[in-house]
């Protein structure tokens, strides 16, 4: 019997010296996964990643990205309120790029408001400023160059005129050069319409925006894959439609040149596009 007692409790013993092998791999494995872990979030595109905190901030906080003048908060050190670096693994902002072309056409505004004062000079009333119908501005996600819609268009049409043909190729000229992505956004004001072509200003804004598209890309020569449209209706308004210059105002186009920042929310290019902008 006292046999059998000291030789089950050597037994015990002996398993229970084997026990922290149990704790020991247990540990081993954690910090195994933990290290795997690290190593998979130091590859994380900052730039992208950025972005993403950004923009996730500004939901959070009520605002929207096109109406503030500064970047939010960033997950990234060193990142939030600030233009991001050039190099590897970023894409820098070409703000001298945009400058550049901001003031080409400011100087090609002046060139044909002095042309038009010229023809008014000598007696001909039809004709107007560039300036009164074309503005040019930044917001947050980047250049956009705005028409009225009187300028290019009469009233209730998506055809463009002979002379507006002429002028979105003249400025789509100064954007040719330009790697960035390039929205045309339609707009109209509150009044509707309904038309066998027109049901509604879904469409009359979408095709409007079209039709500037096709000249930006048929006669500038901008690459088809660096364009998109995009058709507002009445739904984003500059200011009330209350009166007739007010829905004169909402009633534009908008050539929008992204800042290259925002080249992450756009969809991806193919294989052969890619090599093509570059």
């Amino acid at each position: 019997m006292a046999g059998r007692r000291k030789k089950k409790v050597q037994e015990e013993e002996h398993s229970g010296q084997e026990r922290w092998l149990i704790t020991y791999a247990d540990l081993i494995t954690l910090l195994m996964v933990f290290f795997v872990l690290m190593y998979s979030m130091s590859q994380i595109n900052a730039q992208k990643f950025a972005a993403v905190a950004n923009s996730l901030s500004l939901v959070l906080s009520g605002q929207a990205m096109s109406t503030l003048d500064t970047q939010g908060p960033s997950m990234v050190e060193g990142l939030s309120g600030q233009m991001l670096p050039e190099g590897p693994g970023t894409i820098p902002d070409n703000q001298g790029q945009l400058d550049e072309v901001k003031r080409m056409i400011a100087e090609f505004i002046k060139v044909e408001d002095q042309a038009a004062g010229e023809a008014q000079k000598g007696g001909n009333t039809t004709t107007t400023r560039l300036s009164d119908s074309l503005i040019v501005y930044e917001q947050e996600r980047g250049l956009v160059i705005s028409f009225k819609d009187t300028m290019l268009f009469a009233s209730g049409s998506d055809e463009l005129t002979p002379r507006a043909k002429e002028i979105i190729g003249q400025i789509g000229g100064a954007l040719l050069k330009l790697p960035n992505f390039i929205r045309v956004e339609g707009h109209t004001d509150d009044r509707p319409i309904s038309t066998a072509k027109f049901p509604s200003n879904w469409e009359l804004s979408v095709l409007r925006a079209s039709n500037v598209v096709h000249v930006l890309n048929e006669n500038a020569r901008i690459p088809a894959e660096r364009l998109s449209i995009i058709g507002y209706g009445e739904n984003r308004p500059l200011v009330a439609n209350d009166s007739d210059e007010g829905r004169a105002m909402n009633r534009r186009v908008d050539i929008v040149i992204l800042k290259k920042k925002y080249d992450y929310f756009e969809p991806p290019l193919g294989s052969t596009q890619q090599e093509a902008r570059h």
